[in-house]
């Protein structure tokens, strides 16, 4: 795998005083939890992350979704923690602890108090932002993204998913301690002994946090001859944790029945990290389905999903695509999937889709779906036992169905001729771990290929489809022959193969993924190129349909290598906006006689396992304004003015004691603004604040 050190962006870890950040830093969202909902629910979820600045919103992709910002808990420092303490410990002193809204004001702070962790195990999820999510009835299910809209702009994409089922959600854990050596006992999670086990009744989708050595574990009773699906996401909700080996989260599942005797496990499903349980029970009874992580590591973002129930799960689809303006025909494989309503993808744009099947009103996992302008056919064994004879350009549609099993494909070569073949399967989520061979009508082996790195295949770590480029040496017949390096094989087994002379190309990745104008402001964004066939030229950046007051500086990206980036700038002007819009990129280039425009998709730069990087493809670019975040913030409380300050006393401290000490200019404007802050935050009142704001003004 290709490491992309081209963006050595860095992440404050610390806190500092309230107010005092680095006006570059994007926020970052770390997880959402519970990162879904069920159609026609309201969800109350928790959003960790860092340097988030007032957040006053979320945005979600599609349709049917609605929510709101509730509360903000950043990561308090122990000067914010302790003018909390003296103002709890004020008001319980006071005669008037009946009033409703003191008695409020206590518990928020003694909340706060409660869940204050000096030394989180990671600051960089410790800001913890409360939000409300509304789900229409008729959204329509499946993967959404959300992000954190905030003073500082939108923050990186997550996903949240849609569900169709019940849903039971475990309590949101609490910020984890950092770890000490000898005693790391004491940051692990205390969850109270009902908590253990949850009684659930499928079908329902489950929604928890791993702790650090912690188990869920989910009771339900099962008959046999069901078909129960078990299907876990995890690493579909947050694809990288940077600071993580092997950068994500690894769940195990298994099931065990009412006699302790495990009867299913899993920690993986075929190539994908996350597991799934095809469980048909052996005899009625009770059940107890339990998640874990691999090596029993945890913490606030090892969050998931998991789906119980006789629910349909494709397992495959064929072909894997067609032709531009095609309608195709598309089976299905997978489990409770018969008499399933499969929904064609669209095919008048060449790129990638996706195969919907509904089954009795409910939606299965979608599967990728590719549409190319290149002619196409279906391989046909039992009509050409042998070589299947084709004339390049062509994509052909095929399986390796059974284990050991090669397909080959013969054509007529010419002297010096470039022929390109290529596979795609895995990237179209089939299982295949393909191999390929040239050889000449003799069987002489002229080139060989097993994997091909595919840098725009986004959070793939292994790249098993293949590649091959050869200058043929003589005119002839040449065979093409795919086959499974580790010799499995069956229906699921399918690809595409495309044998053709090259087809000069490329992909575009914006990074990152969303921006922040502030006032009439130019902002820039990083678009990297991706060639495909041995493309090198100039490609023309800039805007599709931009928004009005929205225009991109012209940028010229010159692709002469694997892997190049160029800075677009885009300058917006005009009065300010209130609500989100979306840009959308793109590059030209000329290849030949025939101009190509390619999409360029917003991605986000993220770190695996802390060294290899990824550009992982959002849905969406947003670009928000300054002063419409301003104008939709949350409403803060006008602190008090103080009254001037006496010059003619000594400075005293809030006991009437004489204070001897100053402090210099930043430390008191550094207090000041945490002062300011907590009671913007409704955790201060006006006689506490306006003490300490006087002990301020008597420190100078």
């Amino acid at each position: 795998m290709k490491r992309l050190g081209w963006m050595g962006r860095g992440v404050v870890a610390g806190a500092l005083c309230a107010g005092v950040v680095a006006p570059a830093q994007r926020p970052y969202v770390g997880f959402v939890y519970p990162a879904g909902g069920r159609q026609g629910t309201t969800v109350r979820i928790q959003i960790g992350g860092q340097n988030i600045d007032g957040p006053y919103g979320l945005y979600v992709t599609g349709g049917g979704v609605t929510s709101r910002v509730l509360e903000f808990h950043w990561n308090l420092n122990p000067q914010e923690v302790r003018l909390l303490q003296e103002q709890r410990d004020e008001l319980r002193r006071q005669a008037t602890l009946s009033s409703t809204h003191l008695s409020n004001l206590i518990r928020r702070l003694q909340y706060r108090l409660d869940h204050y962790v000096q030394q989180p195990a990671c600051r960089s999820i410790a800001d913890i932002v409360i939000a409300e999510v509304t789900i229409a009835p008729d959204a329509r299910p499946g993967e959404r993204e959300l992000r954190l809209l905030t003073a500082r702009g939108p923050s990186n994409p997550l996903v949240f998913d849609i569900g169709q089922f019940p849903e039971t959600v475990r309590p949101p854990m609490n910020t984890m301690p950092k770890q000490v050596l000898g005693k790391e006992a004491l940051a692990l999670r205390q969850r109270p002994p009902e908590e253990e086990t949850v009684r659930i009744e499928p079908p329902c989708t489950m929604n928890g946090q791993i702790a650090s050595r912690e188990i869920n574990r989910y009771r339900f009773a099962a008959r046999r001859g069901q078909r129960l699906v078990i299907a876990v996401r995890a690493r579909q909700l947050i694809p990288y944790i940077a600071d993580a080996v092997p950068g994500w989260f690894q769940p195990v599942i298994a099931v065990h029945d009412a006699r302790g005797r495990e009867v299913a496990y899993a920690d993986d499903f075929r190539f994908r990290p996350d597991p799934v349980i095809l469980f048909e029970p052996r005899e009625d009874g009770e059940y107890v389905l339990s998640i874990r992580d691999s090596i029993f590591r945890g913490r606030e973002d090892f969050v998931y999903r998991a789906t119980i129930g006789e629910i349909p799960l494709v397992t495959s689809i064929f072909p894997l695509g067609c032709r531009v303006g095609a309608s195709p025909t598309v089976s299905v494989e997978g489990w409770n999937v018969e008499g399933a309503r499969v929904e064609a993808p669209p095919t008048d744009v060449e790129g990638r889709a996706s195969v919907v099947v509904v089954c009795q009103g409910i939606y299965a996992n979608p599967m990728p779906f590719a549409v190319d302008a290149l002619p196409e056919l279906l391989e046909n064994e039992t009509a050409s036992p042998g070589a299947l004879r084709i004339t390049p350009p062509v994509i052909i549609n095929g399986r390796i169905d059974r284990p050991d099993d090669w397909d080959v494909y013969e054509f007529v070569g010419r002297s010096n001729e470039t022929i390109v073949a290529e596979v795609t399967a895995r990237r179209l989520d089939s299982p295949l771990d393909s191999v390929l061979r040239l050889t000449d009508a003799a069987g002489h082996l002229i080139a060989f290929n097993d994997d091909w790195e595919d840098l725009a295949s986004g959070w793939n770590t292994h790249h098993a489809d293949s590649y091959l480029a050869v200058r043929l040496p003589a005119d002839g017949l040449y065979r093409v022959h795919i086959g499974d390096t580790t010799r499995h094989g069956g229906p699921e087994h399918a690809y595409r193969l495309r044998i053709s002379p090259p087809r000069p190309d490329f992909e575009l990745r914006v990074v990152p993924s969303s921006a922040l104008a502030r006032g009439k402001d130019t902002f820039s964004v990083s678009v990297y190129g991706i060639r495909k066939d041995g493309f090198s030229g100039s490609i023309e950046l800039g805007l599709a349909d931009p928004p009005r007051g929205v225009v991109a500086r012209p940028a010229t990206l010159v692709l002469n290598a694997t892997q190049a980036v160029a800075r677009l700038s885009v300058n917006v002007s005009g009065d300010g906006f209130h609500d989100v819009k979306l840009l959308k990129f793109e590059g030209r280039a000329k290849v030949g006689t025939h101009v190509i425009v390619r999409p360029a998709v917003p991605a986000e730069d993220r770190m695996q396992a802390f060294l290899w990087r990824h550009l992982l493809p959002a849905r969406e670019f947003p670009l928000t304004h300054s002063s419409g975040a301003t104008a939709l913030q949350l409403p803060k409380p006008k602190p008090p003015e103080p009254p001037p300050p006496d010059t003619h006393r000594p400075p005293v401290t809030a006991s009437g004691a004489a204070r001897t000490n100053r402090f210099t200019k930043a430390q008191v404007e550094g207090r000041l603004r945490q002062l300011r802050r907590l009671y913007e935050a409704g955790l201060l009142t006006d006689d506490f604040y306006l003490a300490r704001v006087a002990e301020c003004q008597q420190a100078q």
